[in-house]
């Protein structure tokens, strides 16, 4: 059933708007509200650098097949360019662009010391061995290292890369360079990686879910979510979730969802996606449509998949109370409105999946220092920063009778407009 609901999912998604329309959407909002002139908006819209290179790689069928790499450096008046670096076949310079972009109102809003920037090639990581990845991503690094370093840009994890990936960028940096162990993050922990970072994104999540909570009337421990996407965050925001007392009722991945009104143990769930097993074949749970998945009745929805999987063709089916946005980019303008109108209460993107962003500033300043925290400490650092920023948006967003989205984004464009004038840029 998960096979023949995709591409009809896929089409609706790609018909309303890209990634790109999406940022530039309420992009335009705050600087509309933030009265900047015209001139400025291009400036603050358009990229610092953009690098396109060619990834010619001999696969296991023996013919050399061409992928594309791109890193993209949005802006970097609040510091040096951060943003991870994704695999997978929908890459394109306009999806980067959209999340470098994202990237610098992202880090302005969390109040970090960095800039936005994005990367990605557009192979099929799913359909490759472990060795065909590897000689993707030293290619890529080899080729775009010269824009790269730890007071200039530094990558991390995304959609389809991990720690090993990020292991594979860094030893391929250091040959040139020498052991550079903050050139990116979200590395091992056995090469200065730091702990915490892998489930920073989905600790982030939950951190603002708790921040949230009283607000909607919700009890932590006595609440319902349902997941899109189990991936990294998705199943990392599940698995906290559950340690609060929360109960999982839908799931879903890219191979189908499942749901069961009993709960679906999120720590088993992931074991048995770790051990090979596929997420419809998990026992104890009803196989459903991924259509259906966003219908479950439940407290919170955690989309944690692509883009734009929230559109105006199913947004009215949406039957919770809060969404959490762990993806990049998950509601389209229209799905916002029709939210809205239902009386979710919605955190989005530029300040909920920002967990990730804030542990692999740590891990930034860990190896700039050479020095390491205790994954407490990272945890707690992650919490206070994550609670700030909640609460800077929330402020903004009711001192100008705005959503949580519109406030996040004029803060994080207010941000970096300052810093830019700081430096006498504009």
């Amino acid at each position: 059933m998960a096979t023949t609901e995709k591409p009809r999912e896929e089409t609706a998604r790609k018909a309303e708007m890209s990634n790109l329309d999406i940022v530039r959407y309420y992009y335009d909002r705050a600087v509309d509200r933030l009265e900047l002139p015209d001139d400025l908006r291009t400036v603050f819209w358009s990229s610092y650098r953009e690098v396109t290179v060619q990834i010619p790689v001999k696969l296991s069928d023996g013919k050399t097949h061409t992928f594309s790499g791109y890193r993209i450096q949005h802006n970097g008046a609040r510091g040096p360019y951060k943003g991870g670096i994704r695999y997978h076949p929908e890459v394109d310079i306009d999806e980067v662009r959209a999340l470098a972009s994202l990237m610098t109102w992202k880090t302005a809003v969390a109040n970090l010391p960095f800039g936005g920037a994005k990367g990605g090639v557009n192979a099929p990581a799913g359909d490759l061995a472990r060795s065909e990845i590897q000689a993707i991503t030293r290619s890529f690094m080899n080729k775009i290292e010269k824009i790269l370093g730890p007071t200039r840009d530094i990558p991390a994890p995304d959609v389809n890369t991990d720690a090993q990936v990020m292991a594979w960028m860094m030893d391929e940096y250091g040959k040139l360079h020498g052991h550079t162990p903050a050139i990116c993050t979200g590395k091992p922990i056995a090469l200065e990686g730091s702990y915490g970072r892998e489930q920073a994104t989905g600790r982030g999540c939950v951190y603002m879910f708790r921040e949230a909570a009283p607000q909607v009337g919700l009890t932590p421990a006595e609440a319902t979510f349902v997941v899109q996407g189990y991936g990294n965050v998705g199943s990392w925001a599940a698995r906290i979730m559950q340690q609060l007392g929360a109960r999982m009722v839908g799931v879903s991945d890219a191979t189908g969802a499942i749901r069961s009104d009993a709960g679906i143990d999120a720590d088993d769930l992931a074991a048995h996606i770790g051990d090979g097993g596929k997420l419809t074949e998990f026992p104890g749970a009803e196989v459903i449509s991924p259509d259906d998945l966003l219908a479950i009745e439940c407290d919170v929805l955690i989309p944690a998949a692509l883009g734009g999987m929230i559109h105006e063709g199913n947004a009215d089916r949406i039957n919770c109370r809060m969404v959490i946005e762990g993806a990049n980019s998950p509601t389209t303008p229209r799905a916002d409105q029709v939210l809205h109108d239902k009386g979710v209460h919605v955190i989005p993107d530029v300040m909920a999946n920002a967990g990730g962003v804030v542990a692999s500033y740590f891990e930034w300043v860990q190896n700039m220092q050479h020095f390491r925290w205790s994954e407490r400490e990272v945890n707690d650092k992650l919490g206070g920063v994550m609670r700030k920023a909640y609460r800077d948006v929330s402020a903004r967003a009711k001192e100008e009778t705005l959503s949580l989205r519109d406030g996040a984004y004029t803060l994080g464009v207010e941000r970096v407009v300052e810093a830019s004038r700081a430096r006498g840029y504009v």
